[in-house]
């Protein structure tokens, strides 16, 4: 499976200290990321969903984007915080996304990262999240 940096990745990776660019093709192997045949990080890591998405479809760009502008837009505390929480918990494509262990705490699975652009759109519409442009 095919993997892309959507923002540069700078980090101490399994390999070492990585600096790697935007837009840079990895690969998959098992639960590992792999750039230039370099150990980067497991594919559940909170490094790999802050810097690296599935584009095994292409759209791995904007999955990332998407997924990064979601994440960031409902941590952002200002007046309409829980008012985007709340939609959120309301939304029925949403809750496809959630870790279901923790029945009052949200938590972003493993599938949120890897979802269709389409739903990941979806959600960041309801909560007006705007993905940066490349």
């Amino acid at each position: 499976m095919e993997y892309v940096a959507f923002k540069r990745a700078r980090f101490n990776a399994a390999c070492g200290p990585v600096n790697i660019p935007f837009g840079s093709i990895l690969r998959a192997e098992g639960d590992f990321l792999y750039f230039d045949d370099l150990p980067i990080c497991a594919t559940t890591s909170q490094n790999a969903y802050d810097f690296f998405a599935r584009n095994d479809d292409g759209q791995g760009l904007e999955r990332g984007g998407l997924t990064n502008a979601i994440r960031l837009r409902l941590q952002k505390r200002d007046g309409e915080y829980q008012c985007r929480w709340d939609k959120v918990w309301e939304d029925a494509v949403a809750q496809k996304y959630r870790r279901m262990e923790h029945e009052d705490y949200w938590l972003w699975s493993f599938d949120f990262y890897n979802a269709p652009v389409e739903d990941l759109r979806h959600i960041a519409a309801i909560i007006q999240a705007k993905a940066k442009g490349r």
